[in-house]
């Protein structure tokens, strides 16, 4: 993590469920030059892609009915510092081609505009899944897959880390005997 936070290089972070990908990816950004900049993280998978793409690009106003004023996308509002993109295998091929776009142009469209917005966003995936895996099947696109996959994190998962046992549990011994005590 030392050796890569200072790059601006995208990041694939994966590992099953529970393997610490989203406190992986904060730490990237602590350690960054970005880290007075926002951070700001999604969930690709939790939310239907009409409403994805909106939260991703923003839009303006009069973009679709219900668009009262314009509305910045989380891609433009984490410009200068960093997004995390979580479960971004759950991604629609279409959405994943907007992405694309914006990686290689470095500029977002907001839903509706018909001027692009520069942005310096730093990326970081994050997946649940395996993405070359993916790419194989061709449920990820290859060309998406090239671009963000420069750096990649693979995190086993805690009974491969039995090591880290202890530590965790004196941080949450610690976290929790601090906290009742509070209460």
């Amino acid at each position: 993590i030392d050796k890569i936070a200072p790059t601006d290089l995208p990041i694939l972070v994966q590992g099953q469920t529970g393997t610490g990908k989203e406190l992986i990816c904060r730490l990237i950004h602590r350690k960054s030059a970005r880290s007075e900049k926002p951070y700001l993280a999604i969930n690709c998978g939790a939310m239907p892609e009409n409403l994805l793409e909106n939260e991703l690009f923003g839009h303006i106003k009069g973009a679709y009915t219900g668009a009262m004023e314009d509305k910045k996308g989380y891609i433009e509002l984490a410009s200068g510092g960093t997004l995390m993109l979580d479960d971004v295998s759950n991604m629609s091929v279409g959405m994943q081609q907007k992405l694309l776009r914006v990686l290689e142009e470095q500029q977002v469209w907001p839903l509706g505009s018909e001027k692009s917005v520069p942005v310096d966003t730093r990326f970081i995936f994050a997946s649940n899944q395996d993405i070359e895996e993916l790419v194989r099947k061709k449920l990820f696109r290859g060309d998406l897959y090239h671009r963000i996959n420069t750096i990649i994190i693979n995190l086993p998962p805690l009974r491969e880390r039995k090591e880290d046992i202890p530590l965790l549990i004196e941080h949450f011994l610690n976290k929790y005997s601090c906290h009742s005590k509070l209460s």
